[in-house]
């Protein structure tokens, strides 16, 4: 599908239990991208704990930076949401795999978090603020900023673009998770905003 300016612009987070990684991109994305910015967030996991809520050392962290999990239960992944998606999110390469293997073209708008945020970093600001337009949403924006940032695809170490998995491990463990994504969305959220690092 083809993002239409005007319209929101839809991202899925997938991870694989959708209790720890996605719910937590997915509200920390919501929470950067407010009303009017005309950006959907939603997340889903490869292998979901159907209904089951975010797990409470993600919880915990998510407050700790003024963001909330109420409400929010595991989905699990299906075709269509892939299909309607403008952007898909992964948490490691083999969730970008599995659903690059579920819905082959969406390979061109799957990344893994912290990949697109590499990327991101390395578009030209004037670039992007060119392909956007002048007064463009972050939609429009965001929009404007993947077909950039693919250009920029390279093989890396799996540690650079895969988010480690907490689920069941210790909050040290919980803490490098949160920390690695919470990194990434900053920096997507940080280029898409057109907030120059300081």
């Amino acid at each position: 599908m083809a993002y239409r300016s005007g319209e929101d612009y839809t991202i899925l987070v997938v991870c694989t239990g959708n209790v720890c990684r996605s719910p937590a991109i997915e509200r920390l994305l919501r929470s950067a991208f407010v009303a009017g910015s005309g950006i959907d967030v939603h997340s889903a996991g490869t292998g979901a704990l159907v209904g089951e809520p975010v797990q409470p050392p993600m919880v915990k962290l998510l407050q700790r930076h003024g963001v909330t999990a109420d409400g929010f239960a595991a989905r699990a992944l299906t075709e269509p949401m892939v299909s309607g998606a403008d952007l898909v999110l992964t948490a490691t390469r083999a969730h970008r795999a599995d659903v690059v293997e579920r819905v082959p073209a969406a390979v061109r708008r799957t990344f893994t978090v912290r990949e697109l945020a590499r990327m991101a970093e390395a578009v030209d600001p004037a670039e992007l603020d060119a392909a956007a337009g002048a007064d463009a949403r972050p939609a429009e924006r965001l929009a404007a900023l993947v077909p950039l940032a693919s250009r920029q695809r390279a093989q890396v170490p799996a540690e650079l673009d895969d988010v480690v998995d907490p689920y069941r491990r210790s909050e040290e463990v919980y803490e490098e998770s949160f920390g690695q994504l919470l990194q990434a969305v900053r920096t997507i959220a940080r280029t898409v905003l057109g907030v120059r690092a300081g």
